[in-house]
């Protein structure tokens, strides 16, 4: 039974069906291991535990007819706590949803148990899922597996430290700001933010429970330690929303090389506007080589046609407009009277911009996309450092804004930090993110594979022969 812990869900599902191993066995299993391996974690923060073993034994009961619901089929899993889940907790991290139980399933959820998978636990983000770290005052602080000094990363970063320790094959994550991209890098395993728009989201919170409102830039995608299961997971999610389901459907484009040879890869690796620490770099290049022995055309000068500095400033921007939903109008108009030069004063000021402000960052971000479009007709994809460093060690200070970060010798503003999710985020693209190495001081390092908007099954292809050549998803000691 040990091997199931790090056994993928893909494997999982195949075990179970071939009646290796009954899906009441593998939730005991994953129950049994959360709660032995889980305090110094504590990853996991709610969890349902008769209910999936009821789930699991009418699974089996199924199976034994020859009724298989789909492709997980009896697989346990765990979803991030701002994804609504029918009769389970769900509180975002709030104290003011801290005994919020939903009734109906937010809609990747609903598409996850269509597909038979058996939802057990809920874990940890921070409040609302608004910061790089994962903590609040509902559940507490979640460590990284890999040294507990340091955060798994955030929005999603009880998913991300679940993966790692082995609690569960698979995980629902969401990404507005980097919260799949920014986990995966930091805790050493594999994510995918979808294209924008590809995985209706309805039912995840913020906003408020109930509301219709998909927030520009926001996606909801899958975490897993196998590119396959990733697959697997978008496929499963991936659809129309509430207002297209009637006329629309979604069939996305094979991978654009039948071959890994056959790629045509850019890499930007490092940037003056966002330096990446040396070693963290050096294990960038380290990956880029591999696919370059494999055959793959690999550039490190082809770039799109504007500057790291202009796209950041873009998403930026637009990230603070998505995100002025939550504050309040007397707060706003107190936000947009601010006169300072700190990091937090510009965060404020752009909170409260107007409206026309928005109308020409969003002008700004549709000639990008077009420019990602003509790069796009001689590259098939490019590869992105996540983050300019490693996972950070915990900082809980207020305000967010005025945190400081180290990157090498540097002191560098919080936010910062995500600087490099913005050419992906700011212009709707798909990126997955692999671990490539892990540093002297054994935190994993991570690095960004982006493709043309839709392309999605393309920067999976890529992964999956990139992970395979640095040899999986490490596993943290203890585990």
């Amino acid at each position: 039974m040990a091997e199931l812990a790090y056994t993928g869900a893909i494997e999982l599902a195949k075990k179970i069906a071939q009646r290796e191993i009954s899906s009441r066995a593998t939730v005991d299993y994953f129950l049994a291991r959360v709660a032995t391996l889980d305090k110094p974690i504590n990853s996991v923060v709610t969890i349902e535990a008769e209910r999936a073993r009821t789930e699991a034994d009418a699974a089996d009961a199924a199976l034994a007819r020859d009724e298989v619901r789909g492709p997980l089929h009896g697989v346990p899993m765990t979803i991030k706590d701002s994804f609504q889940t029918a009769g389970m907790r769900t509180t975002s991290g709030a104290p003011e949803l801290a005994n919020f139980i939903p009734q109906e399933d937010a809609w990747p959820v609903a598409r996850l148990r269509e597909a038979g998978a058996i939802i057990f636990g809920k874990t940890n983000l921070p409040i609302y899922a608004g910061d790089l770290q994962s903590y609040n005052a509902v559940f507490g602080t979640t460590n990284n597996p890999h040294d507990v000094s340091r955060t798994p990363g955030g929005s999603s970063g009880g998913s991300a430290a679940a993966l790692a320790c082995g609690f569960t094959p698979l995980e629902l994550g969401s990404d507005i700001g980097g919260s799949i991209r920014l986990p995966s890098h930091m805790s050493g395993v594999v994510g995918h933010k979808p294209s924008y728009g590809i995985v209706p989201a309805h039912g995840q919170i913020p906003g408020p429970p109930g509301t219709l409102t998909l927030a520009d830039l926001a996606v909801a995608g899958p975490m897993a330690r196998t590119v396959e299961d990733l697959a697997l997971g978008l496929d499963v999610m991936a659809g129309p929303n509430r207002w297209e389901q009637p006329a629309w459907r979604l069939k996305l484009p094979s991978p654009r090389r039948r071959a890994l040879k056959n790629y045509r890869i850019a890499a930007w690796l490092d940037d003056p506007h966002c330096r990446v620490e040396p070693a963290v770099r050096a294990l960038l290049e380290n990956a880029a080589q591999k696919l370059a022995g494999a055959g793959v055309r690999i550039d490190t000068d082809a770039r799109p046609e504007f500057t790291l500095e202009k796209v950041a400033d873009t998403f930026f921007a637009l990230l603070q407009a998505a995100l002025a939903g939550g504050v309040s109008r007397e707060t706003l108009e107190r936000y947009a009277t601010s006169t300072g030069d700190t990091p937090a004063d510009h965060t404020r000021r752009t909170l409260a911009m107007r409206h026309r402000e928005w109308l020409s960052y969003n002008e700004r971000r549709q000639q990008m996309r077009k420019q990602w479009e003509d790069f796009f007709h001689t590259w098939d994809a490019i590869l992105l450092p996540v983050m300019p460093c490693p996972a950070i060690p915990h900082d809980h200070s207020e305000p967010q804004a005025a945190r400081l970060a180290s990157v090498g010798d540097a002191q560098r503003p919080y936010w910062d930090l995500i600087t490099w999710m913005a050419p992906a985020g700011a212009c709707y693209l798909p990126a997955t993110v692999v671990p490539v190495g892990q540093l002297t001081n054994g935190l994993p390092v991570g690095i960004q594979i982006v493709g043309p908007y839709l392309h999605d099954r393309t920067t999976l292809d890529i992964a999956k022969h990139l992970l395979d050549m640095v040899g999986g998803c490490p596993r943290p000691a203890g585990f």
